[in-house]
C-alpha cells in the first residue's frame, strides 16, 4: 500500500516548499493530504477484479434483527450476546422471551463475481454452517456507540440537566435452546460464530419451537400478545405426570386452578377437587366479578360456569354453597382406611400402636366368626380376605364401632371388671361369650395404654363421619367420580380439623386409585380409552408437610404409590399450596409440571431453585415482582419454562364474588 499513498508532511511549513517557519499567505496551517496517483487507482481496480469484484452484503443477512458478538473472558456456555441497531430498540422489535434463530457460518459479504473468487476461497478454511434456536433472557439494553454508558460526558450532562443523546445501539443476551438438526433440536456442541445474523421466528415457528401446541388453554406468553400456552390433553406424558401450583396469597393460584378445571372438564377429563376453603363451590355459575369480566373481554373470552359439577360435603358438616343444585352428603368407611394410616393419624405411641394391632387382629377374627366377612361359602370374599394389602386399605366390613367394642372388651379384661362389657353393636351383644373368649385368648396388659387408645378412637367416633346407619346416607361411590366431563368438588371448609381433612384425602386418593385401576384394566381388554382423571389437592402443605411425612411415612408411601401408578393410568395429581417451603423434597420428586406464581421470600425461592429444574436465573429473579395472574410455567411438553399471563377464570370463585 506504500505505492498507493504518499506520506503527508506533518509539518505545516513544509507544504509550500518554504523553510522559513512562517505560514504562507492564505494557506491553512497543518497536515495536507495529496491526491492518489491515477496509476495506483488503476492497480487497485485491477486487484479488485482479480479477487472477484467488489464485495456485496450477503443476501442471507436480509431481515436480520441483530448479530452475535465476540466472546469475552466472562462469557458463559449456552449464552451469547447479540447487538441490535437503534431501529430495533426504538420500535420494540425484540424483547424478553423473544425466540430467535442464529445462522452461524453465514459469510457477511461475497464477491460480485463468484466465478472469479477462486483465489480467495483457496486461502480460507471452509466454514461449517449451523443454525441455532435461542431465547432472549435479558435485555434489550441501550448502549451508546463508541462510549460506555457511564462515560463522564454522558453522566455530567445528565446531572446538570443537559440533553446529550449520542447514537446508540441495543444489546440482548440469548440463551441457546439447541441446534437445529433434521427439523428438531439437539443439545449444542459449539457456540455460534461471531457476526452471525439473528432472526425473529414467525408465529407458527415460535409455537412449534416452544412446544405450545395443545387443547387446554392456560394463558398467553408475556411479550407475545397472540401466542397462547396450551397443554395437550391427550398426551399421557404431560398431566398424568403431576403438577404443582405454587405461590403466595393473592398471586393468582385460585384463578389458575379454576381455569385448569374449566379447560380439563371441556376436554373430557373427570376432575376431582379437594376444596379445603370452599373456594370452588360456586364454579357452576359464570363469574360476575367486574375485574374478571373486563379481563375476559380484553382477551376475547366469554364468562361461563363449569357444567356437570356435583358438590359433596361430609355428613354433619355445612357446605359453603348450600344452594348448589347437585349437592350430596357422604360419610367415610372406616374399613377403607389402612390400619397403618389410622395409627399415624391418631399419633399413637408404640405401646398404643401395639394394643391397636391386637384389637384389630381380634376384630378380623370376630367378623369371620360372626359370618360378617368373609361370608361362609363365598369364594370371592374369601379371596378378598386373603389378598388384602393392609398398607393400602383396611379390613372389609370392619366399622369403627366394631373396633371400639373390641377395645372396650380388652379394657374390661385388663382392668379386671366383673361380668361382661356392654357392647354398642347388637350383633356383638348377641355374641358376647364368643367375643370375650377371643379377647381373653390374647395376652396383654398395660391398662393406661388401652384407656388412651379407647379415648382416641372414641374421639374419632364423635366426629360423626364414619359408617352412617341412615338409609338416606351413603359413602362416595368412587367409580361415579370418574365419569368423563364430571367435576366433583369435595367441600371440606367446615371440618375445622386437619386430621379429618387428611382422613378424607387419604380415603379419596385410595378409592380413586382402586376405581381407576379397574377401569384402566377393563379398557385394556376392550380396547376402549381409559377415563382421564385430574385430582386437585388444595392446601397440599397441610396434607404432605415435612413434619407430617416424618410422623406419617405410610401415608406418604400411599400417595407416592398412587402418583407412580397414576402416571401410567391417566390419574394426574395437582398439588396447590401457598407454602411450598413446607413441602418436602419427596413431594417435589413426584412433580414434573410447575405453575409458579409470585413468591417474595428469598429463602423459599432459593429452595425452589435447588428443587425445580429447568428455570433459568433471570426467571427466578422475576419471581418476586410478578403481577397477579402472571406465573412461570414449565410443563413436560414445553421446550423451556415461560413467563405466562394466565387467562382469567370464566367461572365464579367464592372468595372473589
Amino acid at each position: 500500500m506504500g505505492e498507493l499513498f504518499e506520506r503527508a508532511d506533518m509539518n505545516s511549513h513544509m507544504h509550500d516548499g518554504r523553510d522559513d517557519g512562517q505560514p504562507s499567505e492564505g494557506r491553512p496551517v497543518g497536515p495536507v493530504s495529496r491526491p492518489v496517483p491515477e496509476s495506483a487507482l488503476i492497480r487497485l481496480e485491477s486487484d479488485i477484479d482479480v479477487m472477484g469484484g467488489p464485495l456485496q452484503a450477503s443476501t442471507e443477512y436480509e431481515g436480520a434483527v441483530g448479530r452475535t458478538t465476540f466472546d469475552l473472558p466472562s462469557s458463559e456456555d449456552n449464552l451469547v450476546t447479540v447487538v441490535l441497531s437503534r431501529e430495533h430498540i426504538d420500535q420494540g422489535t425484540i424483547g424478553s422471551q423473544s425466540i430467535v434463530r442464529i445462522k452461524s457460518g453465514v459469510p457477511p459479504a461475497e464477491p460480485a463475481n463468484q466465478n472469479q473468487s477462486g483465489r480467495q476461497s483457496s486461502r480460507q478454511s471452509p466454514i461449517v454452517r449451523r443454525d441455532y434456536l435461542g431465547v432472549v433472557v435479558s435485555g434489550p439494553f441501550a448502549e451508546p456507540d463508541g462510549l460506555r454508558g457511564d462515560a463522564p460526558v454522558i453522566i455530567t450532562t445528565a446531572a446538570r440537566g443537559g440533553v446529550l443523546t449520542p447514537p446508540y445501539h441495543g444489546r440482548v443476551h440469548v440463551e441457546i435452546m439447541g441446534e437445529e438438526v433434521d427439523g428438531g433440536l439437539v443439545p449444542p456442541r459449539f457456540r455460534p460464530l461471531p457476526n452471525s445474523p439473528v432472526f425473529l421466528l414467525s408465529h407458527d415457528e415460535i409455537v412449534q419451537a416452544l412446544g405450545l401446541e395443545g387443547d387446554l388453554r392456560l394463558g398467553l406468553v408475556v411479550g407475545y400478545g397472540d401466542i397462547a400456552v396450551k397443554i395437550p390433553a391427550k398426551n399421557k406424558h404431560v398431566l398424568p405426570r403431576h403438577t404443582g401450583i405454587l405461590g403466595t396469597t393473592g398471586g393468582g393460584k385460585s384463578t389458575t386452578v379454576a381455569r385448569l378445571i374449566a379447560e380439563a372438564q371441556a376436554n373430557g377429563y373427570a376432575v376431582v377437587v379437594l376444596d379445603v376453603e370452599g373456594e370452588y363451590t360456586q364454579i357452576d355459575r359464570p363469574t360476575d366479578d367486574p375485574r374478571m369480566l373486563a379481563a375476559l373481554s380484553q382477551r376475547g373470552l366469554e364468562p361461563r360456569g363449569v357444567p356437570h359439577t356435583v358438590l359433596y360435603h361430609l355428613v354433619g358438616r355445612d357446605t359453603a354453597n348450600p344452594q348448589h343444585p347437585r349437592r350430596r352428603e357422604f360419610y367415610l368407611q372406616f374399613a377403607r382406611l389402612s390400619p397403618y394410616t389410622v395409627k399415624e393419624l391418631l399419633n399413637l405411641s408404640d405401646a398404643q400402636a401395639q394394643r391397636f394391632d391386637q384389637a384389630y387382629d381380634v376384630a378380623r377374627q370376630v367378623l369371620r366368626d360372626l359370618d360378617i366377612f368373609p361370608r361362609k361359602g363365598d369364594p370371592e370374599q374369601e379371596r378378598m380376605a386373603l389378598e388384602i394389602d393392609e398398607f393400602e386399605r383396611g379390613y372389609p366390613r370392619l366399622t369403627l364401632s366394631y373396633l371400639l367394642d373390641i377395645v372396650k372388651g380388652f379394657l374390661h379384661v385388663v382392668t379386671k371388671q366383673a361380668g361382661d362389657p356392654e357392647f354398642f353393636n347388637d350383633k356383638f351383644r348377641e355374641n358376647v361369650e364368643l367375643i370375650m373368649k377371643r379377647i381373653r385368648g390374647v395376652r396383654t396388659e398395660n391398662a393406661p395404654s388401652w384407656r388412651v387408645l379407647y379415648t382416641k378412637l372414641w374421639q374419632l367416633k364423635r366426629l360423626g363421619v364414619f359408617d352412617s346407619q341412615s338409609k338416606n346416607m351413603q359413602p362416595i361411590i368412587y367409580k361415579d367420580l370418574l365419569i368423563p366431563g364430571k367435576v366433583s368438588i369435595l367441600d371440606l371448609s367446615d371440618t375445622d380439623s386437619t386430621v379429618l381433612n387428611n382422613l378424607v384425602i387419604a380415603d379419596l386418593l385410595m378409592g380413586l386409585q382402586e376405581a381407576q385401576d379397574k377401569l384402566y384394566e377393563d379398557a385394556q381388554h376392550t380396547g376402549e380409552a381409559a377415563p382421564k382423571v385430574l385430582v386437585i389437592i388444595e392446601e397440599a402443605h397441610e396434607f404432605l408437610s415435612d413434619e407430617r411425612i416424618e410422623k406419617m411415612p405410610v401415608l406418604f408411601e400411599q400417595v407416592a404409590r398412587i402418583a407412580k401408578r397414576g402416571r401410567k393410568r391417566w390419574l394426574g395429581l395437582v398439588f396447590v399450596t401457598q407454602l411450598p417451603q413446607h413441602l418436602p423434597s419427596q413431594v417435589f420428586g413426584l412433580i414434573n409440571n410447575y405453575i409458579i406464581h409470585k413468591i417474595t421470600d428469598s429463602a423459599v425461592i432459593s429452595k425452589l431453585q435447588r428443587t425445580v429444574p429447568g428455570i433459568d436465573e433471570s426467571q427466578w429473579q422475576r419471581l418476586a415482582a410478578l403481577a397477579p395472574g402472571q406465573a412461570i410455567v414449565s410443563f413436560a411438553h414445553m421446550t423451556r419454562p415461560l413467563l405466562v399471563s394466565v387467562d382469567p377464570a370464566p367461572c365464579r370463585l367464592r372468595m372473589t364474588s
